[in-house]
C-alpha cells in the first residue's frame, strides 16, 4: 500500500522559508514594481479608474468565504486593488495634501511592515527607540526648540488633539486626577481658518464644540493677533479660562501661515498654550529661502509637522514635537507593570512608550529616517522649493488666461485657489443668481476629469470668507514640472468651455 503524502502544517504555510511563500513574496513584489509603481510617474496613465461603489465591490470580489482562495487568485485581486486605486503619485493628482511616496521612503514602509515592531519599549523596538530619539532631537533643532522632544501620532488631527491633552494638563496637572470638572469652564481658540480638529478634539476630550472661540483673519486667511487679545479678554470676563490657542502654518484651502510673532506675544502674555499646526505648511522649516515664514515658531509650546505632506514620506508620519523636556511623559505615563519595569538590563529612559496615549504603536520613524538620510538635508530643502516655484507659474498662468480668477492676488504656500468662469458667463453683472451658477462650475468639471481620469483637483466654497466652491489645486509632487501646470489650466478649459 502506497503511503499518503502528509498533508502541510499551518506552520508551513506560514513560513517564509517555504518555496511556495518565497516564490508568492516574489511574484507579488513584480506585481507592485510592474503595475503600481512604474506607471504612476506616466503622464499618459490614468489618475483613477473611476467605478461607481457597487460596481466596485463587485469588481473587486470582496466576499470572504469558508474557503480560501489560490495565490494565483489573491495576485489577481491585487491587480484589481490597484486598478481601482487613485495614483496619488501621478504628476496630475492635486486633490490632497499629499502626493507620490518618497522611495526611499517607500523603502522604510516596506521595511516597517516587515519587522512589525511595536514601539513602546527599547526591549521589542531598540532600533526604533533609537531612531525616534534622534529625529525628534533633529526636527526641535529645526523648530529652534532647545531640549524638545516627540512623539509620532496617527494622523495631523490626533496630534492637535494631543496638544490640547497637554495644554490643559499644563493649565491644572491635577487634572489628570480630578478630571474636567472640579474647575472652571475651560475654552480652546484658534482662527475661523483652522483645521477642523479642534473641534474633534473638544469633543473628543469633554469640553465641548461650545467651548471653541473662534479668532477673526485677515482676507488672505492669517489670523489676527488683536482680535484674539480681545477673544481672551473678553474670555477671563466670562469667568472662562483659556488654555491653548491653535495658530497654523499652512491652512488647510488657503495655504495661509499666522503671523506667530504677534500670536506669541499675546499667548506669553495670558500664560495661553500656543501650539502650532504646521501638518501642511511645516515642511518650509527645511529651507533657508522658506523658513521665514514660520518665524516666531520657536516661542510655541507645541508644533505638529505632518512629514508625509510637504516632505513627501509615507502616510503617515505625524510629528508632535514640544519644547518641555519629558512634558509628554509627565501627561501619560502610567507605568504599565508589564511593560515597564524598572529593573531592565538597560536604561529604562529608552522606554518611551508613556509618552503618548497609545500603547501600540506603528514604526513610523524608519520611513521618515531612510528618506531623510537617503536625501540629506540639501535634497529636502530642494523638494519644498521646487513645489514652491511650480506653484507661483500656476498662479501667474491662472492670472493671464482668460476665464479663470484667483481667489487671492497672491499665495504664502502652494495651495492655489481659483474660479473658472465658462465662456456662457462672462461679461454678465455678477448677481448672487451669478455666484449661484459659478458655485456649480468647479463640482461639474470635477465629474467630467474623473470620469475621463486625466486629473483630480479638490474643490470646495468657504463660508468664513462668503467665497462659493473654487477649485483648490495642491501643488507637491517633485516629479511635477511647468508642464504640469499648463496641463491643469488647458484641461479644464477643454473640461469646462460647455459646461
Amino acid at each position: 500500500m502506497a503511503s499518503q503524502t502528509p498533508s502541510k502544517s499551518i506552520a508551513q504555510d506560514y513560513s517564509y522559508a517555504e518555496p511556495e511563500i518565497q516564490q508568492f513574496v516574489k511574484d507579488f513584489s513584480k506585481l507592485i514594481q510592474d503595475e503600481a509603481l512604474t506607471p504612476q510617474t506616466d503622464p499618459n496613465t490614468k489618475v483613477i479608474n473611476f467605478r461607481q461603489p457597487l460596481d466596485l465591490q463587485k469588481y473587486l470580489d470582496v466576499e470572504i468565504d469558508e474557503e480560501p482562495v489560490s495565490r494565483e487568485k489573491l495576485l489577481e485581486l491585487g491587480r484589481r486593488v490597484i486598478d481601482g486605486s487613485v495614483v496619488s503619485g501621478h504628476p496630475r493628482f492635486f486633490n490632497q495634501l499629499y502626493s507620490g511616496i518618497d522611495p526611499y521612503s517607500l523603502f522604510g514602509a516596506w521595511l516597517a511592515e516587515v519587522l512589525n515592531c511595536n514601539v513602546h519599549t527599547y526591549e521589542v523596538a531598540p532600533v526604533m527607540v533609537v531612531l525616534e530619539n534622534y529625529i525628534f532631537k533633529k526636527i526641535s533643532s529645526i523648530i529652534g526648540y532647545q531640549d524638545g522632544e516627540g512623539v509620532f501620532c496617527p494622523g495631523g488631527s490626533f496630534c492637535n488633539i494631543m496638544a490640547i491633552h497637554l495644554a490643559k494638563l499644563k493649565y491644572d496637572p491635577t487634572l489628570k486626577q480630578k478630571g474636567v470638572f472640579s474647575i472652571q469652564p475651560m475654552v480652546l481658540l484658534t482662527s475661523e481658518d483652522a483645521h477642523y480638529s479642534i473641534a474633534k478634539g473638544a469633543n473628543f476630550l469633554g469640553f465641548g464644540t461650545d467651548s471653541i472661540i473662534k479668532v477673526k483673519t485677515d482676507d488672505k486667511g492669517r489670523v489676527k493677533p488683536d482680535d484674539l487679545e480681545n477673544k481672551i479678554q473678553q474670555c477671563k470676563k466670562n469667568k472662562t479660562t483659556p488654555v491653548m490657542f491653535m495658530a497654523t502654518c499652512g491652512t488647510t484651502v488657503l495655504g495661509a501661515y499666522d503671523d506667530l510673532e504677534g500670536v506669541a506675544d499675546v499667548c506669553q502674555r495670558h500664560n495661553v498654550w500656543m501650539h502650532v499646526d504646521a501638518a501642511w505648511g511645516g515642511g518650509v522649516m527645511l529651507s533657508d529661502k522658506l523658513k521665514h515664514l514660520t518665524k516666531g515658531v520657536e516661542r510655541s509650546d507645541s508644533v505638529a509637522w505632518n512629514i508625509h505632506k510637504m516632505s513627501g514620506a509615507g502616510i503617515q508620519c505625524s510629528a508632535l514635537v514640544v519644547k518641555e523636556k519629558g512634558f509628554l511623559e509627565k501627561c501619560n505615563a502610567y507605568r504599565a507593570e508589564y511593560l515597564f519595569q524598572p529593573d531592565k538590563l538597560y536604561d529604562t529612559e529608552y522606554d518611551i512608550g508613556d509618552r503618548t496615549v497609545q500603547c501600540g504603536r506603528k514604526n513610523d520613524v524608519l520611513k521618515v529616517w531612510l528618506m531623510w538620510k537617503g536625501r540629506g538635508d540639501k535634497a529636502m530643502a530642494a523638494r519644498v522649493e521646487k513645489a514652491f516655484e511650480n506653484a507661483k507659474y500656476l498662479t501667474e498662468k491662472v492670472r493671464s488666461t482668460e476665464g479663470f480668477r484667483l481667489v487671492l492676488p497672491e499665495y504664502q504656500c502652494t495651495n492655489i485657489s481659483f474660479w473658472y468662469i465658462p465662456p456662457r458667463l462672462r461679461g454678465k453683472e455678477e448677481t448672487p443668481e451669478w455666484w449661484q451658477e459659478v458655485a456649480k462650475i468647479a463640482p461639474n468639471i470635477k465629474a467630467r476629469m474623473m470620469l475621463k481620469g486625466s486629473m483630480m483637483i479638490g474643490y470646495q466654497p468657504m463660508s468664513t470668507k462668503g467665497l462659493v466652491n473654487f477649485f483648490r489645486v495642491i501643488v507637491g509632487n517633485p516629479i511635477c514640472e511647468k508642464s504640469d501646470m499648463d496641463f491643469i489650466v488647458e484641461e479644464i478649459v477643454r473640461l469646462g468651455d460647455t459646461v
